[in-house]
């Protein structure tokens, strides 16, 4: 196991929240002996008595459910990150305990070795994913952990001396950091989502950017100049006089840390030392937001000693990751596309650039967040030759789209379907040969699925099952 921060006592420690991160804490927690006086769930209102909390009272963890309440004196609380920082579950908890912190936070503390720190509003997964990949192309041990669906807590006692931790943290985990020091930090993009849970945009911003918090010198930020948030950042790590890598598809920032495409080929500067690796033409995963994806773990890999040859090999070996822009299938010419996990606008805009213009039906629609539609409604009419409008959302974006292609002259068909299985269907309706029916919904899945998979999983199932079938209808 990786040197850790083992002989540090942690004394009496309240987990909030039941989930797989509480489960994976106080499992953690219960294995330290002579470090932890107690281990205290605090399991939520809607927690119950169930198998796990009688296997977790058998670990000697204190289970304490169906209840928001949190009495009792604590050294540290640890909060699962579905728990807002405004809730009175955790403004409970803070009362009670000398620290409250999430989950990466406590992970950090118990082995901060050699972390690289993503998040964004869109990318993340991705990201996180080609950026351990190009590590393990490099030789270099490598894990994907943290939001991309892996607890980092629960592999801190597999983890081997010299392992890289590749964090994907949400906007959740970082409300709650205060130490966590990456030695790479990636910073992809900033745009609405998850407001109402942080109480607004600036504080979700904020968010995003305590993944910078802790850098020095020695480290190095890796900055999209794509968003006004991104640059405001930027602007900031200036003046803290921080080594940061600017990145931009489309031009080259003119910095000595800069990553870009010229002439076709991803291009990534170092201390003004330059780099120029696959041509964008190579890449499996396709669209300007995946170019820059592609950029960001590049530098990621680049500074921290992989060849340019064996980043190159990453590159072109890396295929799209399960349900983000995901090609699942053709048959009459026509090609079938899972992008599910495009669950805001912007992740919507971006995938529409990596199909040619007037050659995508697109599905789009789900659970209504209430989302300004304006700069959506702008690509779809101006990329898509016919949107199909689902599920809760579906009206009020179908208007919107509708309001956009009077005004702005385009020829887009709009149509409306009650649920996603109809909206596949009237998509394959209206496709012909050289088109892409590509599932984007710009919601999330709450109105009809339990997640975006599972909406994922149905989009492919119909897209198999019209392959198999040899025909569109």
């Amino acid at each position: 196991m990786q040197d850790s921060n083992s002989s540090a006592r942690l004394g009496d420690v309240a987990v909030l929240g039941i989930g797989h991160t509480g489960e994976a804490v106080c499992r953690y927690l219960a294995g330290l002996d002579g470090r932890v006086s107690s281990v205290t769930l605090f399991g939520g209102a809607a927690s119950r008595e169930a198998a796990l909390t009688r296997e977790l009272c058998g670990l000697g963890v204190r289970c304490v459910v169906g209840t928001e309440e949190v009495e009792g004196s604590f050294d540290l609380a640890i909060a699962s990150p579905g728990i807002p920082t405004s809730s009175a579950f955790f403004r409970a908890a803070a009362a009670c305990a000398a620290e409250v912190i999430g989950e990466p936070e406590f992970a950090w503390r118990e082995s901060p070795k050699d972390w690289v720190g993503i998040t964004g509003t869109n990318g993340k997964t991705t990201t996180t994913a080609l950026a351990t990949a190009l590590l393990r192309e490099g030789g270099l041990a490598a894990e994907a952990v943290g939001n991309i669906g892996t607890i980092i807590t629960s592999r801190i006692a597999h983890r081997e001396p010299g392992s890289w931790f590749v964090a994907e943290l949400s906007s959740f985990q970082l409300a709650t950091t205060r130490l966590l020091h990456p030695r790479v930090a990636c910073l992809l993009n900033v745009t609405p989502d998850h407001v109402e849970w942080h109480g607004g945009m600036e504080a979700y911003a904020r968010a995003k950017e305590n993944v910078f918090a802790r850098l020095g010198a020695g480290d190095l930020a890796v900055v999209s100049d794509g968003d006004g948030w991104c640059r405001a950042a930027i602007g900031r790590l200036d003046a803290r006089g921080l080594r940061v890598c600017r990145v931009d598809v489309r031009r080259d920032p003119g910095t000595p840390c800069a990553a870009f495409v010229r002439d076709g080929r991803l291009v990534v500067r170092l201390d003004g030392a330059e780099r120029t690796l696959a041509p964008v033409a190579d890449l499996l995963i396709k669209g300007e937001h995946n170019e820059e994806n592609a950029l960001v773990a590049s530098a990621v890999a680049l500074e921290l000693g992989v060849a340019e040859e064996d980043v190159c090999r990453g590159l072109r070996a890396f295929s799209p990751l399960e349900h983000r822009i995901e090609p699942c299938g053709e048959v009459a010419g026509v090609r079938f596309v899972n992008d599910s996990k495009a669950t805001n606008t912007d992740s919507v805009e971006k995938a529409l650039t990596a199909f040619r213009p007037g050659s995508v039906a697109v599905l789009l629609g789900g659970y209504d967040k209430g989302t300004d539609l304006a700069s959506l409604a702008r690509a779809v009419a101006a990329r898509c030759r016919v949107a199909v409008c689902f599920g809760a959302a579906g009206e009020r974006i179908a208007r919107a789209l509708e309001d956009e292609a009077s005004s702005s002259g385009s020829a887009l068909e709009v149509v409306r379907a009650p649920h996603m299985r109809e909206a596949f269907s009237a998509a394959c309706g209206r496709a012909r040969a050289g088109d892409v029916v590509l599932l984007s919904p710009a919601c999330s899945s709450f109105d009809e699925f339990h997640n975006m998979e599972e909406r994922g999983e149905l989009f492919k199932r119909l897209a198999a099952e019209r392959v198999a079938a040899g025909g569109l209808r």
